[in-house]
């Protein structure tokens, strides 16, 4: 068959200033299974540029495709656009079909079938063996309710969901279509050539906010030895220069982490991993921390979420601050970069509050700092720890954590506003700070700070833009009410739930 992966523009998100893209590596991950099954395969990654709705439809309409797959990483936010592609190709293509995958709606799948007609399938979780089995039942027109892991409309109509898939035990059995893309428009960190891959899926933490363990149910990881080999491959014949961890937490098993360090330095290629972690992984692994930097970490994000022990202790992160502060130094006195995340909204934050969070991100000392907003989604515990709480963002694609959705209580929307990037200006402006910038001697370090300074300049200039002359807040309910109803989704993603 003729497929075409559809990666939607993300219309809301504002980080992508300046124009920076990494691959879409969800769809890249369908992709390779897709190929090996014998399918004519194209990606139109409408986030390059990124393309308006109709160059979006012309670009998928040229490939002549006999079925569509949407996906996007930023599944809640992109599910607008999603939507309404789907509708726009569906009024030009009545006959192609339709599937789509991501977290949202492996949640919302009967939401969605509902809210649209112009969408048949959707994927619910881990895409790579289910989508080439729902292509192969398209091709033969078989029964789709043998088909594990999928929802979708029955010959009558009815919105029906087969038993749940189950996990992927070998995470290396399914290759990525790195021949999909074209390497040259990919890039980050100021313009290196850069890719996403995964060492590992899933989380064993039960932070109340995270959709993670969840949606991939239990930690797995790749083999360190194959993962170190295909990103040596990239650095030699693709001409990749750093590659984005796209983990949860890569760290999460020391044993396996370190033999992919120790793997990737055999490999003797240089190459920049960034990713995310948790500050009490890097404490634990003090020890290896001269490990990471040669295999060419330069830096890690670590979710910090808050700076209040009792806040920590709410939300079930699991740290401390003490650690906290502690991981930050560790990474750089080994050259490396914390960038550190403080949340907004997990707490009912008042003024004092605010001077609070400034006070001890100043304590921390951290070479980079980046505001998120508590986001609930009806498949966390943390939505029903704010369901009756009031939305004062009705767009969706808005609820990306950069966009504050919820109201705070004692505070109005544009003090906190205030508050987010003053809290950003004043720990990233503090003299500390710009004296590290200046002495660096390290030139990867030394460019890493500097390009964030100007990415962090014009991002800010463009939230401020946005919120004074784009953003549009009401009161539009409560968070139960707008997501759709009162009833809490599973956390887990594929729990067996009602078939019609």
């Amino acid at each position: 068959m003729r497929l075409t992966l559809l990666h939607p523009p993300h219309t809301a998100i504002g980080s992508r200033i300046p124009k920076e893209n990494l691959p879409p590596f969800g769809l890249l991950c369908i992709g390779g299974p897709l190929i090996d099954a014998g399918h004519q395969v194209s990606l139109v990654n409408a986030d390059l540029g990124p393309m308006r709705l109709a160059e979006c439809i012309d670009a998928v309409l040229e490939t002549d495709p006999d079925a569509i797959l949407i996906g996007h990483s930023g599944s809640s936010s992109a599910h607008p656009t999603a939507l309404e592609l789907s509708v726009m190709i569906r009024a030009v293509r009545p006959r192609v079909k339709i599937i789509y995958g991501g977290v949202y709606p492996t949640y919302h799948w009967k939401d969605v079938l509902q809210e649209s007609d112009a969408i048949d399938i959707i994927i619910r979780g881990e895409g790579e063996a289910t989508t080439p089995a729902v292509i192969a039942a398209l091709e033969t027109a078989s029964d789709l309710s043998a088909i594990p892991g999928i929802a979708y409309r029955d010959d009558t109509g009815q919105i029906r969901a087969t038993a749940p898939a189950p996990v992927l035990t070998d995470l290396d059995a399914h290759r990525v279509g790195w021949e999909l893309i074209d390497f040259d428009d990919y890039s980050y960190w100021g313009g290196l050539k850069s890719v996403i891959l995964q060492f590992s899926r899933g989380c064993p933490h039960l932070c109340n906010y995270c959709g993670q363990r969840g949606f991939w149910t239990r930690w797995r990881h790749r083999d360190p030895v194959k993962l170190a080999r295909e990103i040596a491959w990239l650095v030699r014949e693709q001409g990749v220069e750093l590659v984005n961890l796209a983990d949860e937490n890569p760290t999460s098993s020391r044993r396996k982490w370190k033999a992919f360090l120790e793997a990737l330095i055999e490999e003797n290629v240089k190459v920049t991993l960034i990713g995310s972690t948790r500050a009490d992984d890097i404490v634990r692994d003090a020890d290896l921390l001269p490990l990471y930097k040669k295999a060419g970490v330069l830096r890690f994000l670590l979710g910090l979420e808050s700076t209040d022990e009792a806040t920590l202790r709410k939300i079930r992160k699991g740290g401390t601050t003490t650690k906290d502060q502690q991981a930050i130094r560790l990474l750089r006195n080994h050259g490396m970069i914390g960038l550190c995340t403080f949340a907004v909204g997990f707490a009912d934050e008042r003024d004092r509050d605010f001077l609070k969070i400034l006070r001890q991100l100043i304590r921390y000392d951290p070479d980079q700092i980046m505001s998120i907003y508590a986001t609930p989604h009806r498949w966390t515990p943390f939505f029903g720890t704010v369901r009756d709480r009031q939305v004062i963002q009705p767009d969706l694609r808005r609820w990306d954590y950069k966009h504050q959705v919820v109201e705070t209580p004692h505070i109005p929307a544009w003090r906190v506003f205030f508050w987010v990037k003053s809290i950003e200006v004043a720990v990233t402006l503090r003299p500390r700070n710009i004296w590290r910038q200046l002495t660096r001697t390290d030139p990867d370090l030394r460019h890493a700070m500097r390009w964030d300074s100007r990415m962090g300049r014009r991002v800010i200039l463009h939230e401020v833009w946005q919120f004074l002359f784009r953003t549009r807040r009401s009161r539009s309910g409560t968070v139960a009410e707008f997501l759709g109803g009162a009833e809490q989704l599973p956390e887990n993603a594929m729990a067996r739930q009602s078939h019609k």
